[in-house]
């Protein structure tokens, strides 16, 4: 029932914006959908501002572009959606590249390279590789790339909002594990401390982040052309170090 509930709680916030937020007519603006609840790649900063690795770079191509950005906050689960129905122009939110996706959207050359991890309570040592998930719980947002590791994995997936909800599920023994980010998880840690909870493993896989249009969009190439400008000038690797205390972006 929940999960029912949240999927037309999703289907009701794409139908209710759908007309005021429709991707740009002008030509000087990027619409850009992303989550602003995921930490340290897009979210509220202290002044109420969206902030974060995606914010900044996405940011930075738009000033090679010449062009403004105007953000769209929207639930992962809906993300998709919402630049299918136009409501945006581009999605700025660790999109990982796969080959469902690759067929479906125009994505962007990766801005990101990073590896998954397997997040369990530090009291569980029972699960420490992806074969281990097998029958196992795992909390993940329903139509990420890690919801479909967890499932491939013999997992039954839970499924939530983001990494923030899938932690609290965790540590109220609600699920098993969560799949995520290595780089999501963290800075999680960082900014927390919270002990309760530990990586317990690696997922085996590299994966690339890129930023995604709709299919056939000249847009991507324009956005590429400012990622080659940007990256060769040492910004990309800038803006990664100031996040994340190393070069991401490779």
């Amino acid at each position: 029932m929940r999960r029912k509930l949240f999927a037309a709680a999703m289907l009701a916030i794409v139908a209710a914006t759908g007309l005021s937020a429709c991707g740009s007519d002008d030509p000087n603006v990027i619409k850009v959908g992303t989550e602003g609840t995921y930490s340290p790649f897009s979210y509220q900063g202290s002044d109420g501002k969206l902030t974060g690795y995606d914010i900044e770079v996405v940011q930075a191509v738009a000033d090679k572009l010449g062009k403004k950005v105007e953000f769209v906050q929207t639930p992962w689960d809906a993300i998709f959606a919402g630049l299918e129905s136009k409501r945006f122009d581009l999605v700025a939110n660790q999109v990982t590249v796969n080959d469902e996706r690759k067929a479906k959207y125009s994505l962007s050359q990766p801005y990101t390279t990073s590896e998954g991890v397997i997040v369990t309570r530090s009291d569980n040592n029972g699960i420490t590789t992806l074969a281990d998930l097998n029958g196992k719980t795992c909390a993940q947002s329903a139509t990420s790339n890690w919801s479909k590791v967890a499932t491939g994995a013999g997992a039954k997936v839970e499924a939530v909002e983001g990494f923030v909800q899938a932690i609290q599920l965790l540590k109220n023994g609600r699920v098993d594990a969560t799949v995520n980010d290595t780089l999501a998880v963290a800075e999680y840690t960082k900014k927390t401390g919270d002990t309760s909870v530990k990586v317990s493993g690696k997922t085996g896989e590299t994966s690339h982040q890129a930023f995604a249009a709709r299919k056939d969009d000249a847009l991507v190439a324009e956005v590429n052309k400012a990622l080659d400008q940007l990256r060769a000038e040492g910004k990309l690797a800038q803006i990664s170090e100031k996040y994340f205390g190393t070069d991401i972006s490779k």
